[in-house]
């Protein structure tokens, strides 16, 4: 079996026992939601914090933002049978890739505050969080136990 990639500003949900991997998680927000007693699993993969800020809401990809990837995802799966009581979050990503002075620049710290968000909003409580600091990761999530598996070529491997 191989493994369903999330790409940018995407999600994806599956069943157990498959895998969903994102990529190069930088600034963006790796989102992993998880029912165990179903098995039922989505990642995704968020780039920006608030579609509020576009005018042209009929052009925009709502898997690009927090507010709107969030419930979708959620939506689709409620729709394969996971019920939402019962869903945990683990969260990756929101890295500061560039330095600089400027909250305003910084992205990724607005993106994990705009996923918790949206998560609070959903009800949806984090178990398990890596977040922040300066680098990549790739994202390997489990549907198969819910397990979270994140590599980086400056922290080696973590598990949530």
């Amino acid at each position: 079996m191989s493994n369903i990639i999330v790409n940018i500003s995407d999600w994806k949900v599956c069943k157990s026992p498959e895998v969903i991997v994102t990529y190069a998680l930088g600034s963006c927000v790796g989102s992993c939601l998880y029912d165990k007693v179903t098995g039922i699993a989505g990642m995704s993969h968020i780039m920006l914090p608030d579609s509020k800020v576009i005018e042209n809401k009929s052009a925009v990809n709502r898997m690009k933002f927090a507010d709107t990837a969030l419930p979708d995802m959620l939506a689709a799966m409620v729709k394969m049978g996971a019920d939402p009581r019962r869903i945990q979050a683990k969260i990756a990503g929101g890295a500061l890739m560039f330095a600089t002075k400027s909250e305003q620049f910084n992205i990724g710290e607005r993106n994990v505050a705009a996923v918790k968000k949206a998560l609070a909003a959903l009800k949806i409580p984090i178990v398990a969080s890596d977040t922040g600091l300066n680098y990549g990761r790739t994202v390997f999530f489990q549907s198969a136990d819910g397990k979270v598996v994140i590599k980086s070529t400056v922290k080696g491997v973590n598990i949530l």
